[in-house]
């Protein structure tokens, strides 16, 4: 057999397994209020506290460890699968619109400041010769006078 608890906001309430009889409460740093079946604690600290019931020589023990705030919300399975499933969609909508939006602009050029019209490639000048490989011209043989042919 085990304890019921239930907890409501500060309120915490704990029922004894023990059916039959004048049930005793005893528990730590609180006094029992009844010789009922369940025992309620009205502001509960969030302290633990070890609670026992008791009824004609049968005694069961209980640990309590229970968080309890005054301003919480309690919310059901239903609620908080709803609250996902809305905000997989709305992300996924996003999504789907962004992909749209920017799958129109990729064939098109943006129009900015510094870039160049995309238009057919320009005819470029040949680059300059290096000085240093400029080929023989008629009548500068004198330069290269000097240098004799390497026979390989």
């Amino acid at each position: 057999k085990e304890f019921l608890v239930e907890i409501s906001g500060t309120t915490v309430t704990i029922t004894c397994p023990l059916t039959e009889g004048s049930i005793t409460w005893k528990s730590t740093g609180m006094t029992p209020v009844s010789n009922e079946r369940k025992y309620v604690i009205e502001n509960h600290d969030s302290s633990p506290a070890n609670v026992s019931c008791s009824s004609g020589g049968k005694t069961y023990h209980l640990y309590l460890n229970a968080r309890v705030c005054a301003n919480c919300e309690e919310l059901d399975a239903l609620a908080v699968t709803g609250i996902i499933a809305a905000d997989l969609l709305i992300t996924f909508g996003v999504l789907i619109l962004v992909y749209y939006f920017s799958k129109d602009r990729k064939g098109r050029a943006s129009p900015s400041a510094g870039s160049r019209p995309r238009g057919q490639k320009v005819q470029r000048p040949p680059p300059v010769p290096n000085p240093d490989y400029e080929p023989i011209r008629k009548g500068q043989r004198e330069v290269y006078a000097g240098l004799e042919s390497r026979g390989f």
